[in-house]
């Protein structure tokens, strides 16, 4: 299941919260989760320095799972906003509409 999560901003976090350390090991996490296939896609918005991952996981609560082994998560700097997709039903509907 493809699975979109975008970063979405906490109140109460400002930059200097986000160390070179704590950047590394979220890079390095990052990078891991890709390698394993678990983070398929990953962009920054253009108009705001805020995440956008696209996942590939079983389910809702496997990305859940996932996002939390971020090291940005777990210190509460960051959250999620996860977003379900599935395939797009638009054409089978207007083609089946042609036939009739």
């Amino acid at each position: 299941m493809k699975i979109i999560a975008l970063e979405k901003e906490l109140p109460g976090i400002t930059d200097d919260m986000f160390t070179s350390d704590i950047l590394r090991t979220e890079a390095e996490r990052a990078l891991e989760l890709y390698q394993s296939g678990k983070i398929r896609e990953l962009y920054f918005r253009h108009d705001r320095q805020e995440a956008v991952l696209i996942l590939e996981c079983d389910n809702m609560e496997e990305a859940q799972s996932v996002l939390a082994t971020l090291p940005l998560v777990k210190k509460g700097l960051i959250a999620f906003e996860i977003i379900p997709l599935i395939a797009y039903p638009g054409f089978s509907r207007l083609l089946e509409n042609q036939k009739r």
